[in-house]
């Protein structure tokens, strides 16, 4: 196996952004979305990321891309421009292996060069391993919102986190 690298997402790496992102959509309640987005979608929501900024994607690679992780808005009014939301997502077969540590590794690094705050979390509930890397990353919890996506005929919980910058 080839050492682990993290870099800047770049176009190219969509449709392995989207693969990824496909497995949970489909097998898991961990993201609230329903359908894959699509090549257009996904070149859009890839717009809002740059190399410096508070928005960033960065991707981790091991002959192929294993898992990304991003920072993009919190909310869309204008007194929200200094929070972000963090996402990461592994391939299954690269958890517990480093790639989530060093992607956040690498997101915190850019960000705390740029103009943010705070950094939010929201943890579709269970997941210990998610809620255990954030944890390490300094996210403390701030709030449940209870049954707040109904997914797979269930309703899910999502443990909130918050981290200052």
């Amino acid at each position: 196996m080839s050492a682990l690298r993290v870099r800047p997402g770049r176009s190219e790496d969509l449709a392995a952004i989207d693969e990824i992102y496909a497995h949970y959509i489909q097998e898991t309640a961990i993201t609230f979305d329903l359908e894959p987005a699509g090549a257009e979608a996904r070149r859009a929501w890839f717009a809002q990321f740059g190399e410096t900024g508070r928005h960033r994607l960065f991707v981790a690679e091991r002959d192929a891309v294993v898992g990304w992780s991003c920072s993009h808005g919190f909310r869309p009014k204008g007194a929200y421009q200094t929070s972000v939301e963090t996402t990461i997502y592994l391939r299954p077969e690269a958890t517990g292996t480093g790639a989530g540590t060093a992607l956040y590794r690498a997101l915190f690094d850019a960000l705390v060069r740029e103009d943010v705050h705070r950094a939010y979390a929201g943890i579709t509930l269970p997941n210990p391993a998610s809620e255990a890397l954030h944890r390490r990353f300094g996210f403390e919890p701030v709030g449940v919102f209870h049954e707040v996506g109904r997914k797979h005929d269930r309703w899910w919980d999502v443990r909130w986190y918050e981290k200052r910058l």
